[in-house]
């Protein structure tokens, strides 16, 4: 074959078959890369949804928390109640106290 026939034949383009090919893969890579980042965003995003409503929840809990400490009445038998309790202590260890003062720590402890 001559010289020029053989460089012809060097530089012909491939053929359509392994364009095809080639193309094929390419695709699928992107496409498997397009999979990848939604499968990556969606897990990404449920992450984020659930750590909202973790917060979410917690913000309610700590509301119904409040509210109920907020709605606790204490009554003067309560309090007369702790301070009684307060007074056996006393007498037990020999401390000395009033019994108003007493009254004055039991409506402390009472109102924390």
């Amino acid at each position: 074959m001559p010289a020029k026939k053989k460089a012809a034949k060097k530089a012909a383009p491939p053929k359509k078959v392994a364009a095809k090919k080639v193309a094929k893969k390419a695709v699928k890579k992107t496409v498997a890369k397009k999979a990848a980042k939604k499968s990556a965003v969606k897990k990404a995003a449920k992450k984020a949804v659930k750590k909202v409503a973790k917060k979410a929840v917690k913000a309610a809990a700590k509301k119904a928390a409040v509210k109920k400490a907020a709605t606790k009445v204490i009554t003067t038998d309560d309090i007369g109640q702790a301070a009684y309790l307060l007074f056996l202590k006393r007498q037990e260890t020999g401390t000395p106290g009033t019994p108003e003062g007493d009254w004055l720590e039991a409506e402390r402890l009472l109102t924390k």
